[in-house]
Formats: structure tokens, sequence, C-alpha cells
């Protein structure tokens, strides 16, 4: 058993909007050396947070997952 942090999916206008956030989590997730695992369909993006070194969630998770919201609500709200 470990902990996993599931984010709901986030719905984009259209493709582009989903492959930019993609895009920004992605180079922040290098930035940290913390890499999430995802989904994407077309316009849709579904992401799991978890370090498998310990089998649980940690601090990167949680400041990947606050830079994901951020992320998330300026593509929702202006795209990306």
């Amino acid at each position: 058993f470990f902990l996993q942090l599931h984010f709901d999916t986030f719905p984009f206008w259209h493709m582009q909007n989903a492959f930019g956030f993609m895009t920004r989590v992605a180079l922040q997730a290098e930035k940290m050396n913390h890499h999430p695992e995802w989904f994407n369909v077309y316009n849709k993006v579904q992401i799991t947070l978890i370090s498998h070194d310990c089998d649980g969630l940690t601090k990167r998770d949680v400041k990947l997952a606050q830079f994901i919201d951020k992320a998330a609500a300026s593509c929702l709200t202006t795209g990306c």
C-alpha cells in the first residue's frame, strides 16, 4: 500500500492547450527531477504523482502539485 496524488481530468478547450499545459508541467518537473505519470487524449489530461523511491508522497509531490494547480488554472482561463 502506498499513497499517490491523483488529479481529476483537466478538460482544456483544444488539444494545443492540453499540450501547452503538459509542456509547462514537463519543464517544471524536469527542473525538480520529479516526473509525473500522465495520460492524455485530445484535450484531456490526467496526472498522478508519486515518489517511487519511497512508495508514497513527498514534499516534491506537494510542490509539483501546487505548480500543476496554478498552471492548469492559467491554461484553463487564458489558454496556454
